[in-house]
């Protein structure tokens, strides 16, 4: 699989990622790095535990860390959620739709992080 067929399959924007790391062979190395990664682990497990100063860190570390990357649905997810638990910003959305947010964030997430381990599997 090329770094490009990666974005394919997981919905990244290759275009966006070669503007900030402009050689497929740089943007397949930090790509693969991103599987070390800690910023939507500590999202999460701020998420279970109810932890908002959590939440607000993790999800701001994690989208830029995808914007860089060119994984922008990732990067949206976070920003939203990020800008929810945001210190001094009012909530905006219903429990129904946080929830959704940090479903589809998982979701998405695992699906990333499953395409790059297939990527670097073949390198």
């Amino acid at each position: 699989m090329t770094i490009q067929e990666l974005y394919e399959k997981i919905g990244g924007s290759y275009e966006s990622a070669k503007k900030i790391l402009p050689t497929d062979k740089m943007l397949a190395k930090f790509v693969q790095k991103f599987l070390s990664d800690k910023s939507a682990e500590k999202l999460l497990a701020a998420h279970e535990s109810g932890d908002e100063t959590g939440m607000f860190e993790g999800s701001h570390a994690l989208k830029g860390v995808c914007a860089n990357l060119g994984l922008n649905r990732l990067s949206k997810l976070a920003s939203e959620i990020s800008e929810e638990y945001r210190p001094g910003n009012p909530k905006t959305m219903s429990p129904d739709e946080l929830e959704r947010h940090f479903t589809d964030l998982k979701a998405l997430y695992e699906a990333t992080i499953s395409g790059i381990q297939e990527f670097a599997a073949g390198q």
